[in-house]
Parts: structure tokens; sequence; C-alpha cells
């Protein structure tokens, strides 16, 4: 076998396995045509692992393997490393002062989900089929022409020409919220005003849809008691996150790394 191309990666004279740079490499992006950049993101993801892991060993620490998904359980290394965190950064619960602050900062941002009152036509078809896509296009354009120039026949022209179930019901698909339905039909939904038909079909996994808002309630700015314990959970993860940083930070600038950047390991 030749030499390599890459230099060692070398922590606290720890020797890193090229083969483990290797394959960590895959898990990184980088610019096109700039391979490199993911190497050296691979190196210091790899750096900060070893740092870790030789903290954890340190102190002597032990950790058992805890389930993170049905039948997949961590790595012994995942266990350790996790365990000295644990340990080295104690959570902090966020005080009623620092929540009321951070709600009072802006309020509006905590908000209801929106509601839309919505109907539609389907021509139905399989995305994947180019011809029967096309075919269906050219149906939907055709049907969206005639509902816009007769916008109070919508419900006329479900009941006629939808391939939806809803047909039966003018196209009226009841009240809808986020996360209801499949992404490009609620990308299209936010985009409509209240009484306003698609001006052009909208391809989803189901084929092509001319909709039309009935109604619609934007959310509304919730109050105080509802959100302070999402507050409080956001601010005890951000203060972690932070705490985690300056953790790792230190281990860095203690450590004697080699082939990898330790100016940005860590960050």
């Amino acid at each position: 076998m030749g030499k390599s191309l890459f230099p060692d990666l070398v922590v606290n004279g720890e020797v890193i396995p090229q083969a483990k740079l290797d394959a960590e490499t895959q898990n990184h992006l980088a610019p096109k045509g700039k391979p490199l950049v993911a190497r050296q993101k691979a190196a210091n993801a790899l750096a900060v692992r070893a740092l870790l892991l030789q903290e954890a060993r340190r102190r002597g620490l032990r950790a058992a393997p805890r389930e993170v998904a049905p039948g997949r359980f961590e790595t012994r290394e995942e266990a350790l490393i996790r365990g000295l965190l644990d340990r080295a950064i104690p959570r902090s619960a966020a005080t009623p002062a620092q929540i009321r602050s951070e709600w009072a900062r802006d309020p509006s941002r905590f908000r209801s989900p929106p509601l839309w009152e919505v109907s539609h036509i389907l021509c139905a078809c399989d995305p994947r089929d180019s011809s029967a896509r096309d075919t269906a296009q050219a149906r939907a354009m055709a049907l969206t022409k005639e509902a816009l120039a007769d916008p109070r026949g919508f419900a006329a022209l479900a009941g006629r020409a939808s391939d939806c179930g809803s047909k039966k019901d003018g196209g009226v698909l009841g009240q809808l919220g986020p996360g209801d339905t499949v992404p490009e039909f609620e990308a299209a939904l936010n985009g409509l005003s209240e009484g306003e038909i698609t001006p052009t079909p909208i391809l989803s996994r189901h084929g092509w849809h001319i909709i039309r808002m009935d109604a619609k309630a934007p959310g509304r700015t919730l109050p105080f008691e509802a959100v302070k314990d999402q507050i409080a959970t956001a601010l005890e993860r951000s203060a972690w996150d932070r705490a985690a940083r300056t953790f790792v930070s230190e281990l860095v600038d203690s450590a004697e790394i080699s082939g990898a950047t330790p100016g940005s390991v860590g960050h």
C-alpha cells in the first residue's frame, strides 16, 4: 500500500486511522470541486470525538449504551461521550425572570398555527409517468381557466371534474392546518388570500390541484402562560449548547492536535 496523500490525524499522541477519516468524510458536504473541505471537516469532527473519549477515560467514567430508537442502541463510545457531557455539563433550569424576559422580547414569535378552509379540484396522475403527468396538466390548465372565469361555479366544477372523493362535497376539504396535507399543497395555501384560486395548477404526489382558499384564520399570539414551558425548554437547551461548546473549546485549547485545524475544531 502507498502512503496516504493526507497527513495523519494525531490527537494527544493518539493516531486516528485513515480508514476512519475516509468513512467520516462521507458524512460531510463540501463545495463542488473542493473535496478537501469535507476531509478537513471530518478530521475536525474526529478530533473532537477523540478528545471527548480521552477525557471520559481520564475521568474513569462508565456508561451503558441506551436504546435511542426501537431496536437501535448507542455504541459504547457514544454512551461514553454522553456520560461525559452529562457529568461535565449539568443542566440548569431557566429562572422565571429569564423566561418572562425571553417572552417579552417579542411575544408575536409565539403563535398558534394558522387554519385554512380549502376546496380543490384534483386531476390525478402519477408524477413519475411523464406522459400521464403532461396529460393531466393540460386538463388541469383548462379547468383552472374555467374556474378563474367563473369563481362562483367552483363547487359545481369540482363536482363534475375532480378526481378526488371530495367532489361529492363540491371539492371541500374542510379545515386544514400545517402538516395536514402534502408540502406542495401547503406551500400553495401559504400564498393564497381568502377567496383566491391558484392561478396555475399545483403538482403533488397525487396529481395536479386547482385550489381555492375559502377562508383563513391566521395564527394568533399566544399568552405567556400557554408558552412558558416551551420557552423554558428552549432556554435550557440553548444554555446547555453554549456550555458544551465552551467545554469542547477548553479541551481543544489544552490539546496537541496535528492533521486538523485547531481554530475550527469544536466550532
